[in-house]
């Protein structure tokens, strides 16, 4: 039986600074990323499917971050995956506020430390897949299928987070 991909992390910015910043912060973290340079390719790449976990700039040119958020909440394909909206427009609780309203996971005001990326990253990203998990078991016991015990192949056996130094 082949083993299932990880999901990935999607990393969404416009600019490509950005973008080479947060891969790098991630890299030690080992899972597989990809990227996208607008709202537009971000939609595109989430519908295609394995994603796991979206890091979203707030504000960019095409559609905005609270564009694709929106979308994403609305279809039934996207709703499940966590968002970590992330901002370079500083501390404006109004934004925050209308990121949490569309449900996402975190707000994040840049710059942000790496070592605190990677923890909000592993913790999404770990519950992501519990929760897919979880969804792939429930539906197998619904369809009546016998051996439902044990968790798909991409799901890592649970490890406690790092405590900062």
């Amino acid at each position: 039986m082949p083993t299932a991909a990880r999901p990935r992390i999607l990393v969404v910015d416009d600019r490509d600074d950005t973008l080479f910043a947060m891969e790098s912060a991630l890299a030690p973290l080992g899972y597989p990323v990809d990227r996208a340079a607008t709202g537009d390719d971000a939609l595109k790449a989430v519908l295609r499917g394995g994603i796991g976990l979206v890091l979203l700039d707030v504000l960019m040119p095409d559609v905005s971050g609270f564009e694709v958020a929106h979308y994403m909440a609305r279809l039934e394909q996207t709703q499940d995956i966590p968002i970590m909206m992330i901002t370079g427009a500083g501390q404006d609780t109004a934004l925050a506020a209308k990121a949490f309203e569309l449900g996402v996971a975190d707000y994040v005001v840049k710059p942000v430390e790496p070592w605190v990326m990677r923890t909000k990253v592993r913790y999404l990203y770990e519950t992501s897949l519990r929760m897919h998990a979880l969804r792939e078991r429930l539906r197998a016991y619904e369809n009546g299928n016998g051996d439902n015990s044990a968790p798909p192949a991409h799901a890592a056996p649970p490890q406690p987070l790092p405590r900062p130094a």
